[in-house]
């Protein structure tokens, strides 16, 4: 009698552990169908830390259009329309789209890019004209694999209120992006 029941509970046990095979079979073949897709994913965006290209955070009030941070949210458009591989419209943020399309250059071989911006530095004037520094990382993967980074300081500059000048030079645009280290 004890053989037999013995016999029962070690079939039991071989039948339970038959079913958690395919299970765990399922769960690597959902892994392994899944990967492919993940390697299509956008990079995650570099970590921040204590560095000083902490991301900006969001705005909680409405935000001045004469601000540095109005500034940062030129970068930000600039920033979701290159994601999008939408450059051309990128260049409207421009003082320059000759200037924009030589900078557009340095992304030629890169199949993805993305952007992540850090806290602006104080507006400057000059002449003028104000102007501040956005640090910036532009990441994403050469068209090789191969992960890719260029750190920079994204220059914008946005005419004051003086006579003759027109609301488009009053607005912030982008006067130059800058590698840093």
């Amino acid at each position: 009698m004890v053989r037999v029941v013995f016999a029962i509970l070690a079939a039991t046990a071989m039948l339970a552990a038959c079913r958690q095979t395919p299970q765990r079979n399922d769960a690597a073949r959902v892994e392994r169908e899944s990967a492919p897709a993940a390697a299509t994913e956008a990079p995650a965006p570099p970590a921040t830390g204590t560095d000083p290209r902490t991301p900006l955070p969001e705005p909680g009030d409405p935000i001045d259009p004469k601000s540095v941070e109005a500034a940062g949210q030129v970068v930000q458009h600039y920033g979701a329309l290159i994601e999008q591989g939408r450059w051309k419209e990128g260049w409207a943020l421009w003082g320059s789209a000759d200037a924009a399309r030589r900078f557009e250059r340095n992304f030629r071989d890169w199949a993805d890019v993305h952007l992540t911006i850090g806290n602006p530095g104080d507006g400057e004037g000059a002449a003028g004209s104000v102007y501040v520094a956005i640090p910036s990382i532009f990441y994403g993967n050469r068209k090789g694999g191969d992960p890719a980074r260029l750190e920079a300081d994204v220059i914008l500059r946005r005419v004051n209120d003086v006579p003759g000048s027109t609301e488009t030079q009053r607005r912030w645009h982008i006067e130059r992006i800058e590698a840093s280290g």
